[in-house]
């Protein structure tokens, strides 16, 4: 990485102001959103943009809920350099089973449930260091 280098006496203006490795640790942030896949084929259907925000809803949902969280608060920080990975569950049932097994190891997130409707069609983690939930998620594909 290039540093900024400042003539001899002089120090970089406000110090140095994220703790150590902090941006190493935000950089591996990742938030990942697993949407169901059935619900933009037949004979669902659904529009593109329906499907798409129900990925954006369980993502604000998660980020929100779990905003006071330093990984939340660092990944946010990021800006236009966050990292979110958008994986596909073939249908309710196997999103409602990841929902579970997320439940059960104690991970954080939020399944989006459309109204009035009362169906699932997503679900979000907060984000999360990737090597401590990744397991749990690759047997999803990336959404296609």
């Amino acid at each position: 990485a290039s540093r900024m280098r400042f003539p001899a006496g002089c120090a970089a203006p406000y110090g140095s102001m994220a703790a150590p490795g902090a941006a190493g640790a935000a950089a591996a942030l990742v938030q990942y959103v697993v949407l169901r896949g059935d619900l933009g084929r037949p004979p669902r259907s659904w529009p593109l943009g329906a499907v798409v925000a129900q990925g954006c809803h369980a993502a604000l949902a998660a980020a929100h809920a779990h905003r006071q969280h330093p990984d939340t608060r660092a990944y946010l920080e990021l800006g236009g350099a966050m990292r979110t990975v958008v994986l596909e569950a073939p249908d309710e049932a196997a999103l409602t089973a990841l929902a579970e097994t997320l439940k059960q190891h104690s991970i954080d997130h939020e399944v989006w449930t459309e109204q009035p409707e009362n169906v699932a069609t997503c679900l979000a983690l907060r984000p999360y260091p990737k090597d401590q939930v990744h397991q749990h998620l690759k047997k999803f594909k990336l959404l296609k």
